[in-house]
């Protein structure tokens, strides 16, 4: 087969050794690559109830087939069992590692065990080294990087790797690639840390062969000439941030705690404005035809003169107007802190804004928050707490590392009722009351609460369905889109590609890369396997079912704001959608996968198991 190289690594932390492994065909043509893989790792290589900061979690690094190869596909995937969690985590990331990864030979990298001393891997083609991280270790990831790349002396060395979030256990801690890159979600980047592994450096010398070159080249120019038409225009001129205004119009922008569905000063911290008044420069990721990363400056003679920060709309939305905050100097260094410093900025801003709530309220004191005034809209206290929880700084550093769900346990007096977070990870960015379908498609997420797993939003934003109800109709909605987008995170595509590539496009794509026969229909069937395998993998470790598979108390009250008059996700509704939901998934009434579904994916083992 081509496209894929045919085998990974297989590293030991503790023994300091490495194999060999062999990625087979039929094991590629069954889970893709990406998530696929992820999935099927952690299912085979973990045993049941390991502790996510044990030396028995794995991390894997997975490429997919595109990766080096399609222009929309240069990512790669990091997955482990989740610290925030318990369940399946993974991120997927930009930037040069994933074809840098398959140029040195490999599909893939699977670590166990636990390094005596803070350590990095150096891949180098075939050659493999245990390096000492010890002089990098506390740094922040861009200085990290930096530091590896002059010590390696090769400015052109990729790196997966930590900040000093990662080293502390911060659980939503993440992983850096390019600097401005990240796999973000899930708390790898803690997993990683507990394995006293600073990072994975990677170069490689070697070509990727594919099946059909002047066909693949043929298919992928159209591609790319539409890739800079219409369909992304506005991702190319604004950036993501462009979903601000367009949100706040539908009352669906998050807004304190998800409190409100509007912010009042939406257009201050608008994708418009911020166009035009603070960014800096516009890149694209490695390979891509689009280019929608937009590098922002903090304002001349603000206290955060000279702070940089790729900033998109989920990190803008979770720091700001859910923070109450319209300061985008403020934000622009509270990202600036997640993005150095390696944490998630969804989980960090809504870890924040429950804080903020729960101050307010009563529940956390003066005394509880080290005497910040910690209030909506105060942005420096934003900036403050944010530092605070990056670097584990005192007693509010260490109640927001861990979290919504865990810092509610620690706090009680009701303060979980505040905590916007689905199986322990935190919401996105899209309100829950005024886009119903996305609440469906939130609340089922294998990972916990994720926009990027099924794009079910999509249904409500775009008007296609009533978005302040849900009914029977839904269900089927959420499942074909959790399907389609494992497809996407096995192949590993862009998701801001996907109004270009059709299945139809990317079952040609993996077949003039792979050489191996693909259709639309068996490419979406592998989906559903994908998505059944991580299900049942969060039933063996978690005992997940229909309980867990509800939103926080929140999405049940009624909203009350400049666009929404009393709105709220009725029970019964919900209940029928998430029926609807099973039932189309072939799963039972508490959401368990039956054996006929499994068997009938070729899911063989987990029905023997």
């Amino acid at each position: 087969m081509k496209g894929y190289t045919g085998k990974y690594l297989e590293v030991d932390l503790s023994e300091k050794k490495h194999l060999v492994k062999e990625l087979s065909e039929e094991l590629a043509r069954n889970f893709i690559g990406g998530f696929g893989l992820a999935a099927y790792t952690l299912y085979e290589e973990l045993q049941k109830g390991v502790d996510p900061y044990s030396p028995e979690n794995v991390v894997c690094w997975w490429t997919g087939p595109f990766a080096g190869v399609s222009p929309h596909g240069c990512k790669y995937l990091a997955g482990a069992k989740s610290p925030m969690t318990g369940l399946i985590g993974f991120g997927i990331c930009s930037g040069s590692f994933g074809p840098e990864l398959k140029s040195a030979g490999w599909d893939g990298v699977v670590v166990r065990g636990r390094a005596e001393r803070p350590t990095y891997l150096f891949i180098d083609d075939d050659t493999v080294e245990f390096r000492d991280a010890a002089g990098v270790w506390g740094k922040d990831a861009w200085t990290a990087e930096d530091l590896i790349r002059e010590e390696l002396g090769d400015e052109r060395v990729s790196l997966s790797i930590i900040g000093p979030s990662g080293e502390k256990l911060v659980r939503f801690a993440c992983i850096n690639t390019d600097k401005y890159r990240q796999v973000g979600r899930c708390g790898i980047g803690a997993v990683m840390g507990s394995k006293n592994l600073k990072a994975i450096a990677v170069r490689g010398h070697k070509s990727i062969e594919v099946a059909n070159l002047d066909r693949l080249v043929e298919l992928s120019k159209s591609l790319i000439e539409e890739s800079q038409g219409p369909k992304t225009e506005k991702y190319r001129i604004y950036g993501t941030l462009v979903n601000v205004l367009a949100l706040n119009a539908l009352g669906a922008l998050p807004t304190r705690n998800f409190q409100q569905g509007t912010f009042e000063h939406a257009e201050e911290v608008s994708g418009e404005r911020i166009h035009k008044d603070y960014v800096k420069k516009i890149k694209a990721c490695h390979g891509c035809s689009i280019g929608c990363d937009h590098m922002l400056a903090a304002h001349k003679g603000t206290k955060y003169e000279g702070t940089v920060s790729s900033m998109e709309y989920e990190s803008l939305g979770a720091l700001g107007p859910n923070c109450g905050v319209w300061d985008v100097d403020a934000i622009i260094k509270a990202v600036n802190y997640c993005e150095s410093y390696g944490v998630d900025t969804i989980s960090a801003g809504l870890t924040v804004s429950w804080a903020m709530e729960c101050y307010e309220r009563g529940i956390l004191t003066k005394e509880n928050v080290e005497g910040l005034d910690l209030r909506f809209g105060n942005g420096d206290a934003l900036v403050s707490a944010v530092r605070k929880l990056c670097t584990r700084d005192g007693k509010l550093g260490n109640l927001l590392a861990e979290g919504t769900r865990k810092a509610s346990e620690i706090v009680g007096k009701g303060a979980i009722n505040y905590a916007i977070q689905i199986k322990g990870l935190e919401y996105g960015l899209y309100s829950m009351r005024s886009l119903q379908t996305a609440t469906l498609g939130f609340a089922t997420c294998v990972t916990g609460a994720f926009y990027q797993r099924s794009g079910s939003y999509q249904y409500d934003t775009k008007g296609e369905v009533d978005r302040y109800k849900l009914d029977k109709t839904r269900g089927p909605l959420v499942a074909k889109g959790e399907n389609e987008y494992s497809i996407i995170d096995s192949l590993i595509v862009c998701k801001f590609a996907r109004g270009i590539y059709t299945m139809d496009h990317l079952a040609d794509l993996y077949m003039l890369t792979t050489g191996i026969p693909m259709s639309a229909k068996v490419l979406t069937t592998a989906g559903e396997r994908i998505y059944n395998l991580a299900k049942c993998f969060n039933i063996r470790e978690a005992n997940v079912s229909r309980k867990d598979d509800y939103p926080p108390p929140r999405a049940f009250e009624s909203l009350n704001d400049a666009v929404n008059k009393g709105v709220r996700i009725k029970k019964e509704e919900f209940d029928e959608a998430l029926d609807a939901y099973y039932e189309v998934r072939g799963w039972d009434r508490e959401g368990r996968p039956t054996k006929e579904k499994l068997m009938q994916l070729g899911l063989d083992r987990i029905v023997g198991g």
